[in-house]
């Protein structure tokens, strides 16, 4: 405790720009979030030991790390007769309570990520439909594109976890009188892996040009982030031309380092945007 203290102490008089968090800061918030359990004292302690972040910043890093620290136990919630049990539960509460968070209600009651339940659910419900278990492939193109799931309900569930973003940033665009597509009118238009929105007439932020916008609902750690530069970000790049990506919990500032790739960060709507004129 006392090391992480002393870690905490050294960063309180660096100015943090926002939401944006240095590499060594974020470690030491993981050291101190290995010490955590998921309750609601936990993210009081953790207020207390980095009051100069915001609460959701460190609500969105404490939720990273304990999916991670959950990916390392992984072993009992594989278990068959423990995936059978989250799954049967599951359809039984969609049938009484169709509009309920029940992703989000049934990952806090059995101490596991909405994510990894998700994943777990979607995976149950894919090899009860073919009798087959699901190729990696498929299951992660389910997941990232909720729409794909041949079950209406289950797909809404798992859409649920993130939406609320993505809602925040059509209304500001549209604040702004900016004209965009966003991803369902991209599908209708036959584009089948795109970011969150297009925009029609580009804009500059930092004077960098952003052709396309990618909205996630997280912080944005370097795990994550290489991961999405790889599965996401630069094909965006390859396709629509250089891109703005928001993590609306903040990110540790160094993996802002793609600008001149086409790659822009933000942890929140840009103020300073300059609207281009349509050619």
């Amino acid at each position: 405790m006392d090391s992480v203290s002393g870690s905490s102490a050294a960063f309180a008089g660096t100015p943090v720009n926002r939401m944006q968090v240095c590499r060594a800061e974020y470690r030491a918030i993981g050291r101190f979030v290995e010490q955590l359990r998921p309750t609601r004292q936990c993210m009081k302690t953790l207020q207390t030991q980095f009051p100069h972040l915001p609460p959701s910043t460190l609500l969105s890093i404490f939720s990273q790390e304990y999916q991670k620290r959950m990916k390392r136990s992984m072993v009992r919630h594989h278990a068959p007769d423990v995936l059978k049990a989250y799954y049967q539960r599951y359809r039984s509460e969609a049938q009484t309570r169709p509009t309920a968070p029940l992703l989000l209600e049934l990952a806090n009651q059995v101490d596991l990520s909405p994510a990894l339940l998700a994943r777990l659910i979607v995976e149950c419900f894919l090899e009860e439909r073919a009798a087959s278990v699901p190729s990696r492939h498929v299951l992660n193109n389910m997941l990232r594109e909720p729409y794909l799931i041949p079950d209406l309900l289950l797909a809404k569930h798992v859409d649920a976890i993130g939406l609320e973003h993505e809602d925040l940033l059509r209304d500001k665009l549209r604040e702004r009188n900016l004209s965009f597509l966003d991803e369902n009118q991209l599908r209708v238009k036959g584009y089948d892996k795109t970011p969150d929105i297009i925009l029609e007439v580009p804009i500059a932020v930092d004077g960098h040009l952003v052709h396309w916008i990618e909205s996630k609902a997280s912080f944005g750690d370097e795990h994550s982030h290489h991961t999405y530069l790889n599965e996401q970000f630069w094909s965006y790049c390859n396709r629509f031309g250089p891109g703005l990506v928001i993590y609306w919990y903040g990110f540790v500032s160094e993996l802002d380092c793609q600008r001149g790739r086409g790659i822009l960060l933000r942890d929140g709507f840009p103020s300073d945007i300059v609207t281009l004129s349509r050619v």
